[in-house]
């Protein structure tokens, strides 16, 4: 137990809760966020400013936590902010960060989380539970902590935890159960996935009853390579009610009052910045924003000011436009059209549409001349010469991209990764993929809602009406769709969602009631795409089963059950 030897105010405590987007590695930068956002806190009567899970180093910090001068750069950040918080008048609040400790017996990391206070590091807390699951490899990396620590703080019982911590019953929850605390708090860097809201806030309600206080769940915000942090951080009284609510997808910094007596709700009232409930998103807003930070901040944090691709006519090219505007602006978004002789007219002028509603350079460069230079020397036919085509493309996009510094974004949607319907080095070219965990349906969902929340705003739609209505078609060939290679989405679909996402089987397909061709094909063109996806390039995973984070098969497989 860590104790502040100073008095409770009277009006309780008031928690900041900084909703942060952090970069992995950059601790001096992560420092500097800490002191910004403690300033602004403090300014607002704070008492507690709190961070989320590995605020320093960021989060997650995979194998660098091995690195012993990581480590040791990392508890120096932390010595000296708490410094530099106490030369700039902070030294009476309590700020609460996540970093990157060592287990001292055996030289390995730990997942801390330190209090910053009076100019040192005031107490600190080492994660117990440590997942091994999903994106997750916290096992393999640190150690394990073994006390359980409550902070007394202004007469406040603050019990701690780190994330998974209050995912698995028993541990530091059922201990500080027995404890008499007054809030428990848990920092996290919980990754996005459709529907995991209502399962944090339901887990919280769990833990707040269970130690009958309230519990503060304060998130990380913000895009890690293909992790999402989606923020939405929280509060909940020990009855279940939600009394904060951080928007997501967003930084934030909110308060929460923890009142210590009776009267200290009535004379808070109306000294203490409000606590705000910020809505439930809608689940396709909820999901395209997701795709949004994460290509915002992939460029970011590796230092692109803008992206090329290439505009087809076509709905997945121009959700990703859309997506790219949204996150960089459209004058930062080099287009190309790449025709050949089977693009049809309109795929032409839905290409150019779509360039001019989102403001974004536009240029063509045809296909056929480059294509009838190779075939003078191969001579293809069939599929090489539909790949060819793709190939070139690939070369296009890959010449702006080192030419003007660019980020070139693939357009594959998560249907056609699973079936490898697309060509390697050709379309699948590309430094970031925003919608490689959409299935196609998914894709036709986000383009509608974009353009029907731009017409709700008094601006133009993004995307073009007929790149959403017209069959889809990779053009390579005379009348080429894609139901030429592959079951009707809305079906294809489906058996996608079960094969991969509830892993069922032949037999649980057969179940679930798809006819057996459908399934067979389904299943061998999965199975042989394994190849190809594990070159595909990474993008920001925003389903509970994403291909790269969490579904790998072996390459060579030869089971059809």
């Amino acid at each position: 137990m860590t104790s502040s030897e100073q008095q409770s105010s009277s009006s309780g405590i008031l928690f900041g809760l900084a909703q942060i987007d952090t970069c992995v590695g950059d601790l001096a930068g992560n420092a500097n966020k800490v002191l910004e956002q403690s300033r602004l806190a403090s300014q607002q009567g704070a008492q507690i400013v709190v961070f989320p899970e590995m605020t320093l180093t960021g989060y997650p910090i995979e194998d660098l936590a091995f690195r012993a001068t990581f480590r040791k750069a990392a508890w120096q950040t932390a010595n000296d902010l708490a410094k530099r918080l106490k030369r700039e008048g902070l030294a009476e609040i309590f700020v609460i960060v996540g970093t990157v400790g060592t287990d001292r017996e055996h030289d390995r990391p730990r997942n801390r989380l330190v209090v910053l206070h009076d100019g040192v590091v005031w107490a600190g807390y080492d994660k117990h539970f440590l997942p091994n699951y999903g994106v997750f490899d916290e096992f393999r990396i640190f150690t394990p902590g073994e006390r359980c620590v409550v902070l007394e703080i202004h007469g406040a019982r603050v019990g701690v935890a780190i994330c998974e911590d209050i995912w698995q019953d028993g541990g530091p929850v059922a201990q500080l159960a027995q404890q008499h605390i007054d809030v428990l708090l848990t920092i996290n860097g919980s990754p996005y996935e459709e529907g995991k809201g209502h399962v944090r806030q339901e887990l919280a309600i769990r833990r707040a009853k269970e130690v009958n206080a309230p519990v503060i769940y304060l998130n990380q915000v913000g895009g890690q390579d293909d992790l999402v942090f989606d923020g939405g951080s929280f509060v909940v009284d020990a009855a279940g009610e939600l009394l904060e609510h951080s928007p997501q997808f967003c930084e934030d910094l909110s308060y929460w009052h923890l009142p210590l007596n009776t009267s200290d709700v009535e004379s808070a009232v109306s000294t203490i910045p409000l606590s705000v409930v910020s809505p439930t998103l809608d689940a396709d807003e909820e999901v395209y924003r997701a795709c949004v930070l994460g290509l915002k901040d992939y460029m970011a944090k590796n230092h692109f000011t803008g992206v090329c691709l290439g505009l087809s006519g076509g709905i997945d090219s121009a959700l990703v436009a859309a997506m790219a505007a949204d996150a960089c602006g459209g004058d930062n978004i080099w287009g190309i059209s790449m025709p050949s002789m089977y693009s049809s007219l309109g795929s032409k002028d839905d290409a150019a549409d779509l360039a001019k509603y989102l403001g974004a350079h536009y240029e063509i460069q045809p296909v056929e001349p480059l294509f009838n230079a190779y075939q003078q020397q191969l001579h293809l036919e069939g599929v090489a010469a539909e790949n060819l085509q793709a190939r070139i493309r690939g070369v296009i996009v890959m010449a702006y991209s080192n030419a003007k510094g660019l980020l070139a974004l693939a357009t594959g949607n998560k249907s056609e990764l699973a079936c490898g319907y697309s060509t390697i080095y050709g379309d699948a070219v590309g430094g970031y993929a925003p919608i490689k965990d959409l299935l196609k349906v998914r894709v036709w969902d986000l383009a509608r809602w974009r353009n029907r929340w731009a017409d709700e705003h008094g601006e133009q739609p993004p995307i073009p009406e007929n790149s959403i209505r017209k069959p889809p078609s990779a053009e390579l060939r005379p009348g080429q769709q894609d139901s030429d290679s592959l079951p009707e989405y809305e079906l294809l679909d489906q058996v996608l969602a079960a094969y991969i996402e509830h892993a069922h089987g032949r037999s649980d397909l057969l179940a679930d009631g798809f006819d057996p061709e459908t399934v067979d094909t389904v299943m061998r063109l999965v199975d042989r795409a394994e190849w190809k996806r594990r070159q595909y390039p990474m993008g920001p995973k925003v389903t509970a089963l994403a291909f790269g984070r969490d579904r790998r098969l072996p390459v060579t497989n030869a089971f059809r059950e």
